[in-house]
């Protein structure tokens, strides 16, 4: 199995409008997918190439326009401004979890294989979701689930957490896997575990958090004319976007200026999301939740 199939590429490559000579920024590197295929369309142009999972730096290509960045791509514009650029001329993110990280069970992000509750995407930093179950109290569990999911009935899987945290701490992801499978509700139980670990891991990588400071970031670089492009995989990610690209912030309330008129730096350049044809659903069932967004920043006036 590679270490990630990338979802969309040539919707990904074409929303990015590529000016062979222009600079780029891949968000989220990963396998290198979108990396390779982009550097592909370019001659004189760079590709900066962002990525805080240490073992995507395995998949790096001997390329002379690829420049590769350790780091989470909330620090975009810090990272950039480091290596002398200012503007750039097109964004791509493939948010979530890469097909490596859900399949290797020491990274604690599958469901299928055991290992500890790690669940960090850079496991050089940051608490564990094992450290967050044993050290959050109540209300602190019952917020994070409540922000990252759509679970029902939170007050009764907090309280098994804290059960069985007062007996025998969680430790391994089938511990919590056993224990979930008894609050599940019947017939839901793959659908219910889903939400779980996704809760416990946007918590431990601080996702939201860090697409939004992707999102203000990439206003600051991207040129006017430049691309934006963003896939996510679950509904608050996309909301997030959305709201983003259509009003300049995540939240979806619109700055206006002393005219009233409305300060939006994008313009969308999909009205919906693009999604996968079924024979790509075939052939990758990750592509089956990916929704992709496209923007074009508008003007100048918002750069700081």
């Amino acid at each position: 199995m590679s270490y990630h199939d990338p979802v969309l590429l040539s919707e990904c490559l074409d929303g990015l409008h590529i000016d062979p000579n222009g600079i780029y920024v891949d968000a989220t590197f990963g396998g290198g997918g979108h990396s390779k295929a982009l550097l592909d369309r370019l001659d004189k142009g760079t590709l900066y190439a962002f990525d805080q999972d240490p073992d995507a730096e395995g998949n790096l290509p001997e390329h002379p326009n690829l420049v590769f960045v350790a780091a989470n791509f909330k620090h975009i514009k810090s990272y950039l401004r480091l290596h002398g650029v200012r503007q750039v001329d097109g964004i791509l993110a493939d948010l979530g979890v890469s097909s490596h990280q859900f399949d290797e069970g020491t990274r604690g992000f599958s469901l299928r294989s055991d290992g500890p509750l790690d669940m960090r995407m850079n496991p050089r930093t940051g608490i564990t979701a094992a450290e967050v179950l044993a050290t959050y109290e109540e209300q602190a569990l019952y917020d994070l689930f409540r922000k990252h999911t759509d679970l029902k009935g939170l007050r009764r899987l907090v309280q098994a957490l804290l059960l069985r945290q007062s007996t025998a701490p969680l430790s391994t992801t089938f511990e919590l896997r056993d224990l979930c499978e008894e609050l599940a509700p019947r017939g839901q139980w793959h659908k219910y575990l889903a939400q779980v670990f996704q809760g416990l891991r946007m918590e431990v990588n601080q996702e939201l958090s860090a697409l939004e400071g992707l999102l203000e970031g990439a206003i600051e670089v991207l040129k006017p004319g430049g691309r934006l492009v963003v896939m996510s995989y679950h509904s608050l990610e996309d909301r997030m976007v959305k709201n983003f690209m259509r009003e300049g912030r995540a939240t979806g309330t619109t700055e206006t200026n002393a005219f009233g008129h409305k300060l939006v730096p994008l313009k969308a350049i999909t009205r919906k999301p693009i999604v996968a044809s079924e024979e790509e659903n075939e052939e990758n069932p990750r592509a089956r939740s990916a929704k992709l967004r496209i923007a074009e920043r508008t003007t100048a006036a918002w750069e700081k």
